[in-house]
């Protein structure tokens, strides 16, 4: 258990004992199924702890040219790359930090793709079964209007040579029946492009490493799909399953202030800079220790961040006891994509990065100070 007085706040703080049983169940899902689970750098980058995920991954994936350099120069392997639209003066420097290159548009592999090819990358494209079960449109790719990948109708009956491999991204955070479902999906508008390509990448939001979620059911529709198409090479590329509650935002109570008769809590951290998914998505994070719902009777408030953003502080959370200044506030499961999207809006500065070792001792391996928001600026 971590030992709280042993971290600087505010701190995202990793525990290596739950990322690796996160990592052993991923690799077994790996091998039953007979595919590749790949890391998704978008979700999860803390390449501190890469030595470890990559005794049990394949590979990792990239979504621009930083990232296909992070995984080249800290994964010590190329990328499987898919940037949603190409720059000419990126273009040769991601071609040498790739495998795979899956393109977004039909534009962009007419622009493109005989180049990549040409260089031995294995090129794909994203399609986009318009099928997804994603119910903010925020985040589902396959809204009416959605940039991201093409639909059957845009694609030849006969895809040229230098495309081996589709791809299709449409969960988030879903589980296994999800997937089974938008896999008719895909077999009813590109069946006859499967049995052309030699890979299909299933892409992200497979959420394999939450408690309700059925691995076995999992590995069985990942065997019966590769068995009706036995000649494609299967990829998952999830970010969240790695990091799911792995880790929590360590933050400290500032001030305590009469808001006309609601208590807020000020608190070291922001939710805006810090944790923007509990805003986008948006969702109520849970902190540790406390009621995540008001109760009557019970000490009250609302948590407010460390911006001047009117908008920056989440609904009211109970407590046993009242909060003074100096009080820890733990908010639990903010490995995976909170700290992949933290900025440094208002000059706040960012937390420190951490990890609770297997060994219980802490090791902070980042901190960040004025030059961090300096250098973001001109």
């Amino acid at each position: 258990m971590m030992n709280y007085a042993q971290i600087p706040s505010p701190c995202f703080v990793l525990d290596e004992a739950k990322l690796r049983r996160n990592l052993q169940l991923l690799k077994k899902v790996q091998e039953e199924a007979d595919v590749e689970i790949i890391c998704a750098l978008k979700g999860f980058s803390m390449f501190s702890v890469f030595p470890m995920v990559r005794q049990y991954l394949a590979g990792a994936t990239a979504s621009s040219l930083h990232e296909a350099r992070l995984i080249h120069e800290e994964w010590g392997t190329k990328a499987h790359s898919y940037v949603p639209a190409i720059r000419e003066d990126e273009f040769g420097a991601l071609l040498a930090l790739s495998s795979h290159l899956t393109f977004n548009s039909w534009g962009q592999f007419e622009r493109f793709g005989q180049r990549a090819a040409a260089a031995g990358i294995s090129c794909g494209i994203r399609i986009n079964p318009q099928y997804s079960e994603v119910t903010t449109d925020l985040y589902n790719p396959c809204i009416p209007g959605s940039r991201l990948g093409v639909v059957r109708d845009v694609l030849p009956d006969q895809l040229p040579s230098e495309i081996e491999g589709l791809h299709f991204h449409t969960l988030c955070e879903n589980d296994s029946h999800t997937l089974e479902r938008t896999l008719h999906a895909v077999e009813q508008r590109f069946s006859d492009l499967l049995g052309q390509v030699k890979w299909l990448n299933m892409g992200g939001g497979h959420l394999i490493t939450r408690a309700d979620y059925d691995p076995a059911h999992l590995v069985s529709v990942l065997k019966t799909f590769k068995a009706k198409f036995p000649h494609l090479h299967i990829i998952l590329e999830p970010g969240s399953a790695i990091g799911w509650q792995t880790g929590v935002l360590v933050s400290t109570v500032l001030d305590v202030v009469d808001a006309q008769g609601i208590n807020v809590a000020m608190l070291d951290t922001s939710f805006s800079n810090h944790m923007p998914d509990t805003l986008e998505m948006p969702y109520k994070p849970q902190i540790l220790g406390a009621h995540q719902q008001p109760v009557e009777g019970k000490p009250t408030y609302r948590l407010g961040g460390m911006t001047c953003l009117a908008g920056d502080f989440m609904g009211d959370y109970s407590f046993e006891e009242p909060l003074n200044v100096g009080d820890q506030v733990i908010f639990d499961d903010m490995i995976h994509y909170t700290m992949v999207k933290t900025s440094t809006f208002n000059g706040v500065n960012l937390p420190s990065i951490g990890i609770w070792q297997e060994d219980e001792t802490f090791r902070l391996v980042r901190s960040y100070g004025y030059e961090s928001y300096r250098d973001r600026l001109s």
